[in-house]
């Protein structure tokens, strides 16, 4: 047989192949994940971070989910109100008189240079009072009144890093259904990889580690100048196998409001894709081969159908997605996006659509907006 037909089912395999290594070398520890057992665990004092720029529906909605937090520990919530042009003084002032952990630091001049939320950012922590620091923000909520316990029980000696899950809250609509699944397959490789001893970003609506940390790597002087990466790039800067640890539990979770819009949502993941070029070598190969394999998989699969027996290209094709499939079920459950997986024949096939909307990320300078 002519070895022109050959070569599109030999490429199809090898994507097969590449896919099934990081099913099962990283996302199979997502979607098998048990906790580790812990005898005792001391609870340590915690400032949690928040900034806001003209979000008082945001702060009137959801923070008071990090208010009535359950932590007997020491623990304190600054919020950043980053020239707010709205009502958010006066939310945060009414609240400071019923809540004494929340203070509020009230920005009143733009940083020169330094798009984004990272001025804010830096300014919070350098004002916090502990040591373990915890970000969200002010579109968020905690899973539940344990969120602070359950983020820093993670903290084992060494550890200087702490990865959580920030996913989107569930309503109705296919966008809706979209923006979720784009958070959990995020979520799917940074906390595998994290597990798998591979951790490169976190996202900054779940994040914690030690202000230490940042004060060693001199926040975010090395990327200051670009709107994004105060949580993805600090992390990929300093993240070790060593130091890193990741809180998977439905008590860790955060879920923040969902964009409401098509256009809004393609306009957030270009600023949040737009980063990933700044990545260490290595996590941008370890990224780049994972992204490949899932924009090949379906052109090859349909080239080699054409071209060689249907039924070792449809054998190939049903392992790879059965594989798929046990992940996708157990790591959505684990995440508590569950209702997800009743599309997940169709989530494989957008995903090669999906890097075609986003290519251009690649080489785009990244806006200066704050977000």
């Amino acid at each position: 047989m002519n070895m022109l037909v050959w070569l599109p089912f030999m490429a199809f395999c090898f994507v097969v192949l590449l896919q099934v290594y990081y099913y099962l070398r990283y996302f199979r520890l997502l979607a098998f994940y048990r906790p580790p057992s812990r005898s005792y665990i001391a609870e340590q004092p915690v400032s949690v971070i928040i900034c806001a720029r003209d979000e008082a529906d945001e702060i009137e909605k959801n923070l008071l989910g990090v208010l009535a937090q359950a932590y007997r520990s020491t623990h304190e919530i600054i919020v950043v109100n980053d020239n707010s042009q709205d009502d958010t003084k006066f939310l945060l002032e009414g609240l400071h008189r019923t809540y004494r952990q929340l203070h509020v630091i009230e920005l009143k001049q733009e940083a020169m240079h330094i798009p984004g939320k990272k001025f804010p950012l830096s300014i919070g922590i350098k004002s916090a009072k502990h040591e373990v620091l915890l970000m969200t923000d002010a579109d968020c909520i905690p899973s539940s009144e344990h969120w602070i316990r359950k983020m820093q029980e993670a903290y084992d000696p060494g550890v200087e890093i702490v990865l959580g899950y920030g996913g989107y809250k569930q309503s109705k609509g296919i966008l809706n259904k979209f923006v979720r699944f784009d958070a959990f397959h995020t979520a799917l490789q940074y906390l595998s990889f994290a597990l798998g001893g591979k951790p490169y970003m976190g996202v900054g609506r779940n994040l914690s580690y030690r202000r230490e940390l940042f004060m060693r790597q001199k926040g975010f002087a090395a990327h200051h100048h670009l709107p994004g990466g105060d949580d993805d790039l600090f992390i990929n800067a300093c993240s070790t196998k060593e130091n890193t640890r990741v809180a998977i539990d439905p008590d860790a979770f955060t879920f923040s409001s969902a964009p409401m819009s098509w256009s809004s949502w393609l306009a957030q993941k270009e600023r949040h894709n737009s980063t990933g070029k700044y990545y260490k070598p290595f996590h941008r190969w370890m990224l780049g081969w994972y992204m490949i394999s899932q924009f090949l998989f379906y052109p090859l699969f349909v080239l080699a159908l054409l071209m060689l027996k249907w039924q070792w290209v449809i054998g190939i094709f049903s392992f790879k997605i059965l594989l798929q499939g046990i992940i996708y079920y157990r790591a959505m459950k684990r995440l508590g996006e569950g209702d997800l997986f009743l599309f997940f024949p169709f989530w494989d096939f957008w995903m090669m659509i999906y890097y075609i909307l986003f290519v251009s990320t690649l080489w785009k300078t990244p806006k200066a907006q704050w977000s």
